[in-house]
């Protein structure tokens, strides 16, 4: 938590005492036309931040402050010792240091290495180095009580102790520099000088000076015997603090440090030089400012007491940080300048600004009057009447002013602080007295525009009057400018009216323009036009006015003045912004996020909203931009306050998965489990932390870097286990990424499921689940074919059966009946030639009906091998012995599946049946190839071949054939048939091994996939 007090307050009360004021400072102008009130601006230089309990800060009175190279900031407290990274106070506890105890923190100082030495009450002094505390008085004996403690000239550390003396810590060791012996009582406060003397200011008895081994005291001229703080200046020079006063040592004699005794029998506790030659002196009613131009108090600046001030630090950025017995303060310079403290501006709703060659800046109220600001200086114009009117707009050159008011148009005169005015009026040629808008020419002359009467030139004398008759876009005149090829520009309500050679042109939104007033112009360093609108910004280029591209929401409202600086920047006021713009990109259309910066209160500005007036935006001759708004004047220098623009320091905080933390390292592991990962960082720029903004990535997971944001923590969430490396940058409050990434080697340990082994074990067994079920389904599928052969082995047996005892049995007995008959016939009788042609036929029919009931029947081979079941075949033709038959087997037959052999049995059986009985063959062979990946059957014999139409479509009534095909599709093979009338017929049976061959194993391993497959084992 954090309360913001800045030298803007007691509005209510300015605006109370306005008429007093007006009435004192008319006096005073008619007396004296300037009023002096101090150096420069006074605290309206300064924002100030407080933290006290009620903001946040647990700590109590602050004693010391110090800032290590990370970026930190120290904070020695009444209760402890505590951390800063601008959000949060750490304190520091035991359980973070063994060695750290609980107590107030006296003093604080960090070394040329790096180091923060922590002073506590009585003897202990710890060291901190790379997040550990350490005794460092370790090595000094005997250990007593420390009495102070500061940084010497080469950022080594001095310490005063009651028996130890005074010793120096340089290099890694102690160095004594002086014994107790010969040094003065009770040391509260040192300091070295560049010519190597160490001072030391004691509680009770002065000044002292150690130099080459020999202890001196100073006393004349030291306002008071307690010394509180000494401060070593540029030169061997030496401030030194006491309890009446402060004085200045320069290397010869004690003389007074301020002007017209101002530091006179001021408690001074503590002091300090800043890096713009300021010497800040903490007392115990406030804080006094020393520099160039005297002495000032911020008490009397801000009118609201610091109170007793305890400590004081100027940290990395050019803060100051004021410790006191209620909190710490933040004393920081602002980046704009306001002017709006009671007696240097009567009112906070601003009109006009204009900038003279001299850098007075004028500049008008919006209820009247007509005020400058020089060098301090504040005064008040009463001439013409003009404290009683409302003026416009204000233009000039060298010792001249021009004004535009609701009374006319004044030109006003001046040397030094003696004005003379002459109004031009209607009665004089001016179109009308209402001017709104004036502007001078590099020639001298003066363009006038009016608010409703159209546009004026006054050149040698003479008022030319222009209006939409000569070809003024509109006879209301909001703004003016004269480019550099001296054509004029006229801003109005109805567009942008150009005015070259005599001749008149004009821009509409039909040309491009935004629609609405055109509030300001600005002809930047390349000649370019930019033209502020009521919605928005243009830019006109070579006769076209071009589109602006995409423009944050700051710029697309409506703009009320622009200016460039010196390094090309564009300065923006608005309805409710003062803006910062690189003015290249957004020609060249790639403006981003961090080429507009937004200025805001904490920059010390009295107002974001600027006015409606022609010219509220100038330029001065040193570079200075000047913005009126609606609560004060105020100017930045843009090349300074760019040239203190410190890079964020960035540092990854802490890693908890599940809001579990882990410690810190250059490596973090983050065990098992974990959902949500957080990492917490901070961007140490302590000037404005708010407006630090941060872009982080996690190697491994994000593909490109994140958006810009303000959080300070990123969260990932279910994290795959691996190695990441977490990368962050922040801008710092300025917001310019000028700093260095810091990065995190982030190691997520995979949980139980994300193991390799669990994960292997988990393929190993889905795959055991899969083979379980194909097994399962095969087996499944082999009962159902086993079924429905057995099924279709018992319809064939029951078929062959009933042609066995019906059909055959006929045959026989009608056979046996004809053979009676034949014999019963004569020699010669003429029916037996028939009767034996009948018998003949039967006996074929009957041998036929034999073989067609054995093809029904199963094969019921006694042998499941197939070279001894083929050999076999033979005898069932005993009619054809003369035929040479032969079976060879190529390869190691191996065991076929019960169903497979049957099916490759009752093919080739059919083959050497045709081949007996048709092919009228000398020859016959079975060829058995038994190979790793299939079993093929080659039945060949040298007959007459078979007729190439029988072979494409079969015989009628003859189902050899088309059966051995059938066959041969049902087991998954394939059947090819050659046959020539000269070289006898082939029938080539290929079946693939997987299908034909049980999987036979001799290790358990093999049998268990065998049974997998639903291999049939049986004994041969």
């Amino acid at each position: 938590m954090r309360n913001s007090n800045t030298s803007r307050e007691g509005r209510p009360k300015l605006r109370a005492s306005l008429k007093r004021l007006f009435a004192v400072l008319a006096f005073v102008c008619f007396a004296n036309p300037a009023i002096a009130f101090g150096s420069n601006a006074g605290s309206s230089r300064y924002v100030r931040d407080q933290w006290s309990a009620e903001q946040g800060f647990p700590g109590g009175a602050v004693y010391a402050i110090a800032q290590t190279p990370d970026g930190y900031l120290w904070i020695g407290a009444e209760k402890g010792l505590f951390r800063f990274d601008g959000f949060t106070f750490h304190l520091i506890q035991a359980t973070d240091s063994t060695v750290f105890p609980m107590g107030p923190v006296l003093g604080l100082a960090v070394d040329a290495d790096g180091n923060l030495w922590v002073r506590l009450l009585g003897t202990k002094v710890l060291k901190y180095r790379d997040g550990a505390f350490q005794d460092g008085l370790a090595a000094v004996k005997p250990q007593d009580d420390v009495t102070a403690m500061s940084v010497g000239k080469n950022g080594d550390i001095l310490i005063s102790g009651f028996v130890s003396g005074v010793v120096r810590y340089s290099q890694g060791k102690f160095v004594t520099l002086a014994s107790k012996t010969v040094l003065p009582h009770l040391i509260i406060s040192m300091a070295e000088t560049a010519d190597g003397k160490v001072w030391m200011g004691t509680r009770e008895a002065g000044l002292f000076c150690l130099s080459d081994g020999r202890v001196s005291s100073i006393t004349r001229g030291i306002p008071d015997k307690k010394i509180n703080s000494l401060l070593a200046a540029d030169s061997g020079e030496l401030w030194i603090g006491t309890d009446n006063g402060v004085v200045r040592w320069n290397g010869t004699q004690v003389f007074e440090a301020g002007q017209s005794h101002a530091l006179d029998r001021v408690h001074a506790f503590v002091t300090i030089k800043d890096r713009d030659s300021n010497v800040w002196v903490g007392t115990s009613t406030g804080l006094i400012r020393i520099d160039a131009g005297g002495v000032s108090s911020l008490e009397r600046d801000v009118n609201r007491s610091i109170g007793f001030v305890t400590s004081l630090f100027e940290d990395r950025e050019g803060n100051l940080w004021v410790g006191t017995t209620q909190g710490i303060e933040r004393l920081r310079a602002s980046v704009f300048t306001t002017y709006s403290l009671p007696g240097t501006q009567p009112s906070e709703n601003n009109g006009p600004v204009y900038v003279d060659a001299e850098s007075r800046a004028w500049f008008a109220p919006s209820e009247g009057g007509l005020y400058w600001i020089k060098e301090g200086h504040v005064g008040r114009v009463a001439n013409a009447e003009l404290d009683r009117d409302v003026t416009y707009s204000i233009s000039g050159g060298k010792g001249e002013i021009w004004i535009g008011r609701r009374g006319g148009l004044t030109h006003l005169q001046y040397t030094d602080n003696s004005f003379t005015t002459k109004t031009y009026t209607q009665a004089d040629g001016l179109a009308q007295n209402s001017v709104y808008a004036v502007h001078q020419n590099r020639d001298g002359s003066v363009w006038a525009g009016t608010v409703s009467g159209g546009l004026s030139w006054f050149r040698d004398g003479q008022f030319k009057t222009f209006t939409t008759s000569n070809g003024l876009g509109s006879n209301s005149i909001a703004s003016i400018l004269e480019s550099s090829d001296g054509t004029m520009w006229f801003g109005t309500p109805n567009g942008l009216s150009e005015f070259s050679k005599g001749q008149w042109g004009i821009y509409t939104s039909r040309d491009g323009l935004p629609p609405g007033t055109v509030n300001c112009l600005l002809e930047d360093s390349a000649g370019g036009l930019w033209i502020g609108t009521a919605n928005g910004l243009a830019f006109l280029s070579s006769g076209t006015i071009q589109p602006a591209g995409e423009l944050p929401e700051s710029l697309r409202e409506q703009i009320l003045g622009i200016e460039e600086d010196r390094i090309g920047s564009l300065w923006i006021a608005t309805a409710n912004h003062i803006l910062r713009v690189d003015r290249e990109k957004m020609l060249r259309h790639t403006l981003g996020d961090a080429d507009v910066r937004e200025f805001g209160l904490v920059d010390g500005l009295g107002s974001t909203q600027g006015v409606k007036r022609h010219k509220s935006v100038a330029a001065d001759s040193q570079g200075q931009i000047w913005f009126s708004t609606n609560g004060g004047i105020s100017f930045i220098n843009p090349t300074r306050a760019m040239a203190s623009w410190v890079p964020a320091i960035v540092h990854v905080e802490g890693v908890s998965a599940d809001g579990r933390r882990f410690n810190m390292g250059v490596k973090v592991r983050v065990p098992a489990p974990h959902q949500r990962i957080t990492l917490s960082y901070s961007g140490l720029s302590l000037s404005v932390p708010a407006r630090v903004r941060f872009k982080y990535m996690l190697e491994g997971f994000d593909p490109n870097w994140s958006e810009p944001t303000g959080a300070r923590e990123a969260v990932y969430t279910n994290l795959s286990p691996g190695s990441y490396r977490f990368r962050v940058v922040a801008s710092n409050s300025e917001g310019t990424w000028n700093g260095s990434e810091t990065t995190l080697v982030l190691e997520v340990a995979p949980a139980l499921w994300q193991t390799w082994w669990f994960r292997l074990s988990s393929v190993l067994l889905i795959g055991l689940v899969i083979l379980l079920f194909f097994r399962l389904r095969v087996l499944s599928l082999t009962s159902q074919m086993n079924m429905r052969f057995e099924e279709r082995l018992a319809e064939r047996t029951r078929i062959a059966q009933e042609l066995h005892d019906t059909l055959l049995q006929g045959f026989l007995s009608a056979s046996m009946q004809l053979h009676v008959a034949d014999d019963h016939l004569t020699a010669d009788s003429p029916a037996k030639p028939l009767v034996e042609r009948v018998l003949k036929l039967m006996g074929r029919v009957i041998e036929e009906g034999r073989d067609a009931l054995r093809g029904l029947r199963s094969s019921k081979m006694n042998s499941p091998d197939l070279e001894q079941a083929f050999s076999q075949i033979r005898k069932e033709f005993p009619m054809h012995s003369q035929i040479g038959f032969r079976v060879i087997v190529e390869g190691t037959p191996r065991p076929l599946r019960s169903i497979i052999r049957d099916e490759i049995y009752q093919i080739g059986r059919e083959a050497l049946s045709n081949a007996f009985r048709h092919a009228r063959a000398s020859d016959i062979e079975v060829e058995l190839e038994y190979a790793p990946s299939h079993l093929r059957v080659l039945v060949r014999d040298n007959g007459s071949g078979i007729d190439p139409q029988v072979l494409l479509a079969g015989r009628d009534g003859h189902w050899g054939l088309s059966g051995m095909k059938e066959r041969t599709e049902r087991i998954g093979g394939k059947l090819r048939v050659l046959s020539r009338a000269v070289a006898g017929t082939e029938v080539e049976l290929y079946v693939p091994g997987k299908i034909a061959f049980e999987f036979r194993s001799g290790n358990p391993f093999g049998r268990w996939i065998s049974s997998l497959y639903g291999g049939n084992k049986r004994n041969d």
